[in-house]
This record gives structure tokens, C-alpha cells and sequence, in this order.
């Protein structure tokens, strides 16, 4: 499948920040299954200062906003080519090794919650792949899907506590529960195209499992299937954090808000 998509978001300050810096995560990888052409990244109201590969394989820009800039604009957009790989990505590529995927964040530490869920795990019989996707499911019985309940500081452990969450909330607390059992465990951010519409609120998020003989396997909670050719995978990381669409730090300024303008079609 080809998918084109177009990504915009635009910062307005009431006063500008006194310095900002931010990392953009927002090209898609080059993996198996998966490939893009003429993609671009560009903002107004900054400059890229840099860009380069970090330890997760994420094509990362490092933007500097302009000094006295009170609208600052980011747009990313091209076409991608997608197959349909039942989520299977295949082995573990990069720096990073993968016991460190297996290492707990502040956002995905254990509590009580992902405590009782992974002996519950523990006792699924199956197959690796039949056990995750039994996780998966146990996860979406009892984190329903609901918007604004939660936030991007928001912790697998306080997810599970509201009974309530997002894809980010369910993926944070899928990724903890594999990790408990020993599986090494990633958040993916990306884009998926809607059956039901274009134009998109967010972007979305699921989780890859290393799962022996398959290699990195991913696993849609909030939408219970494994990834198909709708899915374009984009950074991965520990946690959100690690793989946020754009993330970084301003000084000084007020009154700031964040538009984002979203669409994901079919070409």
C-alpha cells in the first residue's frame, strides 16, 4: 500500500522563549516492509541545526527556534511504501543491545497493577506469539480506550489505577508486562490510516516484542491485531520519551499552544 501523509505542528507564544530546542523525530524508517520517497522535513520560525542517527535508529533533526519567534511551524511530509509483514520486522538491528530493551522507565515501572497482570501472564500457556497476543488482550479488557483521561507524563502503573487510557497508555503498560517475562520490549510512534477518516487528532503508538525465531514482532493493544500495511513505523524507543514525535525544552516565554494538523490517505 502507498500512503501519503502530511504532518503540521505549529507552536504560537504569547511571548517568545528566550531559547528553545527541540528533537524531531518525524521520518519514517527504512525497515523491512517499509520505505519512503520524497520526504521531507522543514520548519518555519526555526532553523535545523543538525541531524543524525540516535541509538534507537530514529532519523533525529535538532531544531533552535528563532530568537523573538512567536509562531513556530514543523511539517513533515511525503509518501510511504508499506507491505503488509503481520508485524513481524524481523531481527535486532543497531547499537542499542537487546538486553536494553528489557530495562523499566519511569513511565513503564512496576506497581501493584503491572505486577498482578504479569503473574497473570505468567500462567498463559500457548506459544510466545499466542501468550502476547493473550496479554494484549487482557490489557484491552481492563484499560478501556478513552481520550483525556490521560497525558504524555501519564504511567503505565497510574493507567491501570484510572482504567482508562490512550494507545500510549496501553502500549507503556504492554511493553512493562513483556519485560517482566523476560521479553525484550519497545514503544513505536507512527501513523496509522483510518478506515473512517483522514484528517487525525494524533498520531499513534503500539509496542514490538523481540519474540525468539521471529525477531521484533509488534502488537497493536488499542486495536488488538498485530501491525498491517496501514501501520508506518516512524521512532522507537524505551518509553513515549524516547520516541515522541517532538520533544526538547524552551526558556522564558508564556501563553504557549500547540496546533497539530494531521492527515494519513491512501495514494
Amino acid at each position: 500500500m502507498t500512503l501519503h501523509i502530511s504532518h503540521i505542528t505549529q507552536y504560537t507564544f504569547d511571548a517568545p522563549p528566550s531559547y528553545g530546542l527541540q528533537q524531531i523525530r518525524l521520518t519514517p524508517k527504512q525497515s523491512k516492509g517499509q520505505s519512503y520517497e520524497d520526504w521531507s522535513v522543514s520548519v518555519k520560525g526555526a532553523s535545523i541545526q543538525t541531524e543524525f542517527i540516535d541509538h534507537n535508529q530514529n532519523q533525529v533533526h535538532l531544531i533552535k527556534i528563532d530568537e523573538g519567534a512567536l509562531h513556530v511551524t514543523v511539517k513533515s511530509e511525503g509518501t510511504v511504501h508499506v507491505e503488509d509483514i503481520d508485524g513481524v520486522v524481523g531481527q535486532h538491528k543497531g547499537p542499542a543491545p537487546l538486553w536494553y530493551f528489557l530495562r523499566q522507565t519511569g513511565l513503564t515501572m512496576p506497581g501493584p497493577g503491572l505486577t498482578a497482570i504479569a503473574k497473570e501472564f505468567a500462567q498463559i500457556s500457548g506459544t510466545d506469539l499466542e501468550r502476547l497476543h493473550a496479554l494484549s488482550s487482557m490489557i484491552s479488557q481492563r484499560v478501556t480506550y478513552k481520550t483525556g483521561q490521560t497525558d504524555s507524563v501519564t504511567t503505565a502503573e497510574q493507567a491501570i489505577s484510572a482504567g482508562a487510557g490512550v494507545c500510549q497508555d496501553h502500549t507503556h503498560i504492554f511493553i512493562a508486562a513483556a519485560r517482566l517475562a523476560d521479553f525484550p520490549a519497545r514503544y513505536v510512534s507512527g501513523y496509522l490510516m483510518m478506515n473512517d477518516r483522514i484528517v487525525q487528532e494524533a498520531t499513534h503508538a503500539w509496542a514490538e516484542v523481540y519474540v525468539p525465531d521471529l525477531g521484533w514482532t509488534g502488537f497493536d493493544v488499542s486495536n488488538q491485531i498485530s501491525p498491517d500495511s496501514r501501520y508506518v513505523r516512524v521512532a522507537t524507543g524505551l518509553d513515549y520519551s524516547a520516541a515522541a514525535p517532538i520533544s526538547g525544552l524552551t526558556q522564558g516565554g508564556s501563553g504557549e499552544s500547540i496546533n497539530v494538523s494531521l492527515s494519513v490517505q491512501q495514494q
